[in-house]
């Protein structure tokens, strides 16, 4: 990169760094439009070298259209518009090869309300856009989720009020447990949804309390036995004493609940459950393990991301957030979780989560 003169702007920033140590792009031109600093996330985000860009016109450095195609710095004349402006909002604009930036811009004027300085900061869209893209899916997954029980509900209640009498007490409670079992799958779909809005703002909230966790197992299999599967589908072990872990009670029984659920739905064979020390002996490591096809080295990477749901994109239910959400559950209280290949084939997923205190302990 170009060595730039004491008018280049580029002394200490913020914690003491230079316009290279910030993450976004930053040029900034002087009185007479030529720009004094073009800084290292600038030269990648537009592919343009630092030390090309220094000196010359800034309209020429750094051409944008907005999304009809009109030469954005044509339409906001930063030197000779309004002396009242003091910055422009972030905006969606384009680079000449189509590469869209997310641009915001501010004045720093003299006595004379003259623009001393033009500075403009970019950002790259893809990850917005990747947002944008996510929360699309998320809309549609889970719009496409609640139109089958809902529909469902509708169509036995509505039949029901129409011609209660016709029916008898056993078609009756058939069509009740019906519409029961589908409220039900309404509710967890929700919680699902409101599970995922909460991590992705950090607004998980923790009540802490002391939890068994091998008994908090136990209650998961008794749940899923009392639910129709064979109680010899599941082994389950502990090993030392664990610590008295201070934990959320609900949200472990969320995570066990949703691997113990994975496991049974998309593995085979026994799963086995078990339960030990962590490494540090300070808190509890828990794996799941089951002994289906396991999942491809290739797919380990995603396995956490939303909408995953194993290869081939089968769905078998679901809509493939579970994992995510039992990714933010268990970070949130500050462990870490795996997967890999179990011992006996299959696939293993492994938690661990430190001991933690109470709420009120300082």
């Amino acid at each position: 990169m170009a060595a730039r003169g004491p008018e280049a702007g580029s002394g200490p920033g913020p914690e003491g760094g230079g316009p290279d140590d910030l993450p976004d792009g930053l040029m900034v031109a002087g009185r007479d439009a030529r720009v004094v600093v073009f800084n290292a996330a600038a030269a990648r985000i537009t592919g343009i070298p630092a030390g090309s860009a220094v000196g010359r016109d800034f309209r020429d450095v750094l051409p944008l259209h907005d999304a009809e195609g009109r030469d954005w710095w044509k339409c906001l004349a930063p030197y000779d518009g309004l002396s009242t402006r003091t910055r422009h909002p972030e905006r969606v604009l384009f680079l000449p090869g189509g590469t869209e930036v997310l641009v915001t811009a501010a004045y720093r004027r003299d006595a004379e309300r003259r623009v001393e300085r033009f500075t403009v900061c970019l950002r790259d869209a893809l990850h917005r856009a990747r947002q944008e893209r996510d929360r699309a899916d998320l809309v549609s997954t889970v719009a496409h989720e609640l139109r089958s029980p809902l529909t469902s509900v509708k169509g036995f209640t509505a039949t029901l009020l129409a011609k209660w009498h016709r029916f008898n007490d056993d078609q009756k409670r058939v069509m009740l447990e019906t519409v029961n079992a589908d409220a039900d799958r309404v509710t967890r779909l929700i919680t699902e949804l409101l599970d995922v809005s909460r991590i992705e703002s950090g607004r998980l909230e923790m009540r802490r309390q002391v939890v068994d966790i091998p008994e908090e197992v136990r209650k998961v299999i008794a749940g899923r036995v009392a639910a129709g599967e064979p109680e010899d589908r599941f082994r389950f072990e502990t090993r030392g004493e664990l610590p008295e872990m201070w934990l959320d009670p609900d949200k472990m029984d969320q995570i066990l609940g949703n691997l113990v659920e994975n496991a049974v739905r998309h593995g085979a064979g026994t799963v086995t459950i078990v339960v030990e020390p962590d490494a540090h002996k300070e808190g509890a490591a828990v794996s799941v393990r089951d002994e289906g096809e396991g999942i491809p080295p290739e797919a380990v990477q995603r396995v956490f991301r939303q909408f995953w749901r194993g290869p081939g994109g089968n769905r078998r239910g679901g809509t493939g957030l579970g994992l995510y959400i039992v990714k933010g559950l268990v970070e949130a209280h500050g462990g870490v979780i795996t997967v890999r290949r179990a011992p006996g084939g299959g696939a293993e997923f492994r938690f661990t989560v430190p001991a933690g205190a109470p709420d009120y302990a300082g």
